[in-house]
């Protein structure tokens, strides 16, 4: 029995021994993995022709739900670390110098989704505009059709507008309630009822209307357009996104999901559009 015991014991250090080795080699494995990452993404950074980035920068966050339901999570838990990423990648903006953002959170499209989605993913979202707010860092400029949000949802958003019209830092737009074509017909609008109110005819705006006019009408207006639009998960298209202002934008689709986004991914899409010659139809 003694011998027995004995037996036992040893075997049971050697278990431990290989699994201390094990868990070790698996340690040592992932430092060497984010130091060549470190590497990778310096290296990287350090050959972007700084003149030739983007000014204006558009980003279709998407593949929250798709990334929360691989990790057997909730609809709510992709929505949040979404959110969550916004912070990190605001930062990777600032740090080579892009003056504007703009970030497509919920459209109106997605105002149709069920109530039990819809409600948590709106609280969700004003929880991430407050928190941008008031880290005073960047200035928040709502874009979208506010007056279809709920009353609580549209104050919070004017509310961040008010609270950081005086940061001098990255202007970030955030497009809540956003459609392209809701856009166009809110623009339009305007200024019909600007041109009425000042007793032009319809006569005389439609002989003098232009492209300037309409834009100087948009959500966006005084801003450059968008320089590069990136769309996360894979999906190819633009969905209505900046619709009126991506006429000469460069796009950037990136198989990542939203949450899963890293700098490497961002600095891949700058040097993608760097690497372009924009004509402008020229």
């Amino acid at each position: 029995m003694v011998l027995c015991w004995s037996l036992r014991r040893n075997n049971t250090h050697r278990i431990q021994n290989s699994q201390g080795t094990l868990g070790d080699v698996g340690r040592f494995r992932r430092l060497v993995g984010e130091v060549a990452y470190d590497l990778y993404g310096h290296r990287l950074e350090s050959h972007l022709p700084r003149e030739e980035l983007p000014r204006h920068v558009g980003v279709i966050l998407d593949g929250n739900r798709r990334w929360a339901a691989d990790q057997g999570a909730s609809t709510s838990h992709g929505h949040r670390a979404g959110g969550v990423k916004i912070r990190e990648f605001l930062g990777w903006c600032e740090e080579v110098g892009v003056e504007v953002v703009t970030l497509w959170l919920l459209s109106t499209d997605n105002l149709s989704r069920p109530e039990n989605e819809l409600k948590p993913l709106l609280g969700i979202i004003e929880d991430t505009v407050r928190d941008l707010a008031e880290s005073k860092q960047w200035v928040i400029h709502p874009v979208g059709a506010l007056n279809l949000l709920p009353e609580q949802t549209a104050e919070v958003l004017r509310k961040a507008q008010a609270d950081t019209g005086d940061v001098d830092g990255l202007l970030v737009n955030i497009a809540v309630g956003y459609g392209g074509r809701r856009e166009v017909v809110d623009a339009v609008r305007s200024l019909l009822q600007e041109h009425s109110a000042a007793g032009t005819t319809l006569d005389e705006l439609a002989a003098n209307l232009d492209i300037d006019h309409i834009a100087a009408h948009l959500y966006t207006k005084g801003q450059p357009d968008p320089d590069l639009v990136i769309r996360t998960s894979g999906e190819q298209r633009l969905s209505g996104f900046l619709l009126w202002q991506s006429a000469h934008s460069e796009f950037y689709f990136c198989e990542a999901y939203w949450p899963n986004f890293r700098k490497i991914d961002f600095l891949r899409a700058l040097r993608s559009y760097a690497a372009r010659h924009r004509r402008f139809g020229s």
